[in-house]
């Protein structure tokens, strides 16, 4: 067998137990045990809004679970299987991996346990739009891959060539073209609230944005290249009342540069709602800084 094969059959042997296929409601994917007294990791949209639900594994044993919590705006949920579950997978961290690097699907697609594909890091960085009713929010440093996926294949395993499960499988956007979501801080970080509170808090401005370049001068005067341009503050929310407009350019926002919406949202959980958050804007050639007051994102805001 070669190094290739040798590879892809230790991940495979080792994950393959260890994936389970899930069934919540109507709906049915993949899911990944991830801890040792049985706690499942797969995504919010293959729970939707079901409260519990059936998990299978390749040994043939099963579980029934319950949803401990789900968070749509990351395309995550955490299950609790009620019955014993077969040992955890190791998580890794995606923010090691390189493009070009071999990694390893392991999920259930059309109901099919313990299938596996293998392929690369096809793109790092990619943003990935998710809703929650009204409030929408990108799914920041999307891993995109070959692997093939298939529907069930939703909550599985993406893992490196040590068997270190490096992502959640998300989304086929196209042949050839998967993505997962990334195991990485923000996402334990998220994990971790669900496990705790079934919900993850978010602050809200109530900004819409989009990522601008600055003019050179501008660049060499604050030391960035890039800024977030405001198109839009919702009327009565916490940016309008701190004085923001159309038109702003932020430079920086709880003192950290914001170069793009990803930056911008890292600072957007719970330990920023109702707290002084600084922000820094360039308006009419003009540096000028505000104090925003976030509040709790909830499913009904606008933005």
């Amino acid at each position: 067998m070669d190094e290739y094969s040798r590879i892809v059959a230790s991940v495979a042997a080792e994950l393959t137990p260890k994936v389970a296929s899930v069934k919540a409601g109507r709906s049915s994917g993949s899911a990944v045990i991830f801890t040792a007294d049985g706690f499942l990791l797969t995504n919010a949209h293959v729970v939707g809004s079901a409260r519990t639900g059936s998990a299978a594994f390749s040994d043939g044993t099963s579980a029934e679970f319950a949803v401990v919590g789900a968070d749509p705006l990351s395309d995550l949920a955490v299950l609790r299987a009620l019955e014993p579950t077969p040992p955890p997978v190791t998580l890794g961290d995606s923010d090691t991996l390189v493009v070009g690097q071999l990694v390893v699907a392991v999920g259930t697609p059309l109901g099919l346990t313990g299938s596996v594909t293998a392929g690369v890091v096809s793109g790092l960085g990619r943003s990935l739009p998710a809703r929650s009713g009204s409030a929408v929010r990108l799914i920041e440093d999307v891993i995109q891959t070959d692997a093939a996926l298939n529907p069930g294949n939703s909550g599985g395993a993406l893992a490196d060539a040590g068997g270190h499960v490096v992502g959640i499988n998300t989304a086929v956007a196209g042949t050839g073209l998967g993505l997962a979501v990334p195991i990485n801080s923000t996402t334990r970080s998220i994990v971790a609230a669900l496990m705790r509170d079934g919900r993850v808090r978010r602050a809200y401005l109530g900004l819409v944005t989009t990522p601008a370049p600055l003019p050179p001068a501008i660049r060499e005067r604050v030391g960035q290249a890039s800024a977030l341009r405001v198109v839009e503050v919702v009327a009565g929310s916490p940016a309008a009342r701190a004085g923001l407009r159309a038109g702003d350019l932020v430079l920086s926002a709880g003192r950290k540069p914001v170069g793009d919406a990803q930056g911008l949202q890292r600072l957007m959980f719970a330990e920023a709602i109702g707290r002084p958050l600084p922000v820094t804007v360039l308006r009419n050639g003009a540096l000028v800084d505000v104090i925003a007051e976030p509040t709790e994102l909830t499913p009904y805001s606008t933005l």
